[in-house]
């Protein structure tokens, strides 16, 4: 089984919930697993498009207490050690999609790749260095095609 991260805001719009559920539903449709910080925004919203297609979640908890995850989640990891949890959201995941996001995801992307965890993004964001774009986050314009190529990459590094 492929575990796939899911990151994004903790709080988002219903057009960005809508993308992340449907990329969720397509990894579970897929057969990998969701990893993700497991609570709202994003993170439900994966989740819950996993649990639609009969999907696994795991949710890795910044807080003391299980009770937090969202109702979606099937494997809640408590963590206790707040945002530094998404260090093990990244570590845990053999490739990751970005949808949308805050500081807290950009904190993942650049985990992602200082660990050689490939990034797919859905209108996230961009890194630029020495007046160039940094090309390490995979631009997707679907969730379809994040999926696809998460999917793809994860392959690529078993």
């Amino acid at each position: 089984m492929l575990f796939i991260g899911v990151i994004g805001n903790g709080d988002c719009s219903p057009a960005v919930a809508a993308v992340a559920e449907e990329v969720g539903r397509r990894l579970a449709e897929r057969g990998a697993a969701v990893v993700c910080g497991g609570l709202g925004g994003v993170m439900e919203a994966a989740c819950r498009g996993a649990k639609s297609a009969g999907g696994l979640t795991i949710g890795i908890l910044p807080g003391d207490s299980r009770c937090h995850a969202n109702r979606y989640v099937d494997i809640p990891i408590v963590t206790g050690l707040g945002e530094a949890r998404n260090v093990l959201v990244v570590k845990s995941a053999q490739a990751v999609v970005a949808v949308g996001g805050k500081y807290g995801t950009l904190s993942e992307i650049a985990v992602a790749l200082k660990n050689g965890v490939p990034v797919v993004g859905i209108n996230t964001w961009r890194l630029q260095r020495d007046d160039r774009w940094d090309v390490g986050i995979e631009v997707a314009g679907t969730p379809g095609e994040a999926v696809e190529r998460a999917i793809s990459l994860a392959r690529e590094r078993t």
